[in-house]
């Protein structure tokens, strides 16, 4: 958004950057100031001329420029901004970037396979994108820790396999254990709590979150049978839901349940506020009876804590809310559960950021010619959605900050006259919580009263726009239009 002689925050983001050339270090700057202050558009709208649209192209086409090592200089500063802090989230999530009306585009993998009504087969093709973004225990996003995109190849002739016998590390859902030794090794000081969803329900996941004595938050899938005393025990078994189910109740908590649209698997449901029963207690979590690695090792019992936590009296009409969390920190108190149901509601913080990728971003409708260069396309653009996402959050994180950490001096005065007219320029830097506000307001915001503060959407409008009215300013001033 800083333009001319002003340094951008991508200046600060890879200052220490090495792509092997100054001037690709240099155009990775350009780029990610350049896309950050058109959002959604494409690549030849945001750059500035035509000259600028083919150096962007050269870029992606350089096989010189490693994706790898552009989210490597993001992961560091992300460490960085994670040393302020005793806690950090790391959430994990994957999401599913489609890319089958893109068909001159090379080196796609097959996502999916369905049947069209003709009974034929059809295959989406497309990228998995698997995150894990770092969230203050406040809710703010302060980076990336790891992202592993990759083109998946479906094997639809050969018959599937039972999962217990094939190792963790040649299955797909070895993602999980990578992000999470690759989030632990650039984070040594802060504590780092990984938050997933109920994928991450696999047994080396809590094996090796032990061995790196990492703490974990994840929602149970599987009403496994646990406290075993041995291996093929089948008298005196007990199911984790039963024995949560015996556990007394320790008190409720009020959450706030975000929608959602209704989906293959889900049915659509608008957000409420609820109350919620918890319940906790410890147990011992069992390897896999067939686990294929008790051939060669013995596999270790696991003690975990839970936090059963349920929805007693849902409205009418609506699916009661049920979460098993499992978790290796120490959870002997109301509070502790409280706190971990907290930092799992903060998980929804990553579905949020994939729809800043794909519906704000619009990253989807990118049409360069192979897979490698879209895949450093998506690296950067990632990295410009979390701190566009970052700026929506931040003025509720920390609402009294100075503005002048997000935006110049020139440009809040720009927005003030703009937003505010006939009013005389402020003696005092306003905040950020004013400022979001204000470049909301650009985007459609009404900012009423019972309006709450600002969406993503009507803040990347706003951003636009601002852009827009800097440039105006840059070329009166500097121009020579003025004077």
């Amino acid at each position: 958004m800083k333009r001319d002689k002003q340094k951008g925050w991508a200046d600060e983001e890879f200052a220490d950057i090495d792509l092997g050339d100054t001037r690709l270090n240099q155009r990775l700057v350009k780029l990610c100031n350049s896309f950050s202050e058109a959002p959604q558009s494409p690549i030849n709208q945001a750059c500035e001329d035509w000259a600028e649209t083919k150096a962007a192209y050269r870029f992606f086409r350089n096989d010189n420029v490693d994706d790898r090592v552009v989210m490597n200089a993001h992961r560091l500063k992300t460490a960085q901004r994670a040393k302020g802090h005793k806690t950090v989230l790391a959430i994990q999530d994957t999401s599913y970037f489609v890319y089958t009306s893109h068909p001159k585009t090379e080196g796609l993998g097959r996502i999916s396979m369905k049947k069209d009504k003709y009974d034929a087969k059809m295959f989406t093709n497309g990228f998995v994108m698997h995150s894990c973004l770092a969230v203050t225990t406040e809710g703010t996003p302060i980076g990336l820790l790891d992202q592993q995109i990759f083109a998946r190849k479906l094997n639809s002739n050969k018959r599937r396999k039972l999962a217990d016998v094939i190792p963790i590390e040649k299955k797909e859902s070895y993602r999980w254990l990578q992000a999470l030794k690759n989030s632990q090794e650039i984070i040594s000081d802060t504590q780092i709590v990984t938050v997933c969803d109920r994928e991450a329900d696999i047994y080396e996941f809590f094996k090796l979150s032990e061995e790196l004595r990492s703490p974990v938050l994840v929602r149970a899938k599987v009403d496994r049978a646990i406290n075993k005393r041995s291996r093929c025990a089948e008298k005196g078994v007990v199911s984790l839901w039963s024995h949560m189910d015996k556990q007394s109740e320790a008190g409720t908590i009020s959450v706030t349940i975000p929608s959602k649209r209704k989906k293959q698997h889900s049915t659509e449901q608008e957000a409420r506020t609820t109350i919620l029963t918890i319940k906790f207690g410890s147990f011992l979590f069992n390897p896999p009876r067939n686990n294929v690695k008790h051939r060669s090792s013995e596999l270790p019992d696991l003690p975990m804590h839970a936090v059963y936590v349920y929805e007693a009296h849902p409205p009418a009409g609506m699916q009661a809310v049920e979460w098993m969390l499992l978790t290796n920190l120490s959870v002997t108190s109301f509070d502790e559960a409280c706190e971990k149901v907290k930092w799992y509601c903060l998980r929804w913080r990553i579905e949020m950021y994939f729809k800043v990728l794909k519906s704000g971003f619009l990253v989807e409708s990118c049409r360069l010619g192979t897979a490698g260069r879209l895949k450093k396309y998506l690296t950067i653009m990632s990295i410009v959605a979390w701190r566009m996402f970052m700026i929506t959050l931040i003025a509720r994180a920390n609402p009294d900050t100075p503005c002048t950490k997000l935006i110049t001096e020139h440009e809040w005065k720009i927005l003030f006259i703009k937003v505010n007219r006939g009013k005389p320029l402020p003696k005092k830097t306003p905040t950020i919580s004013e400022v979001v506000v204000w470049i909301a307001r650009l985007g459609g915001f009404l900012g009423r009263k019972g309006d709450g503060m600002p969406g993503i959407i009507a803040l990347w409008r706003g951003w636009k726009r601002l852009t827009d009215l800097t440039d105006g300013w840059n070329l009166a001033v500097n121009g020579g239009i003025c004077g």
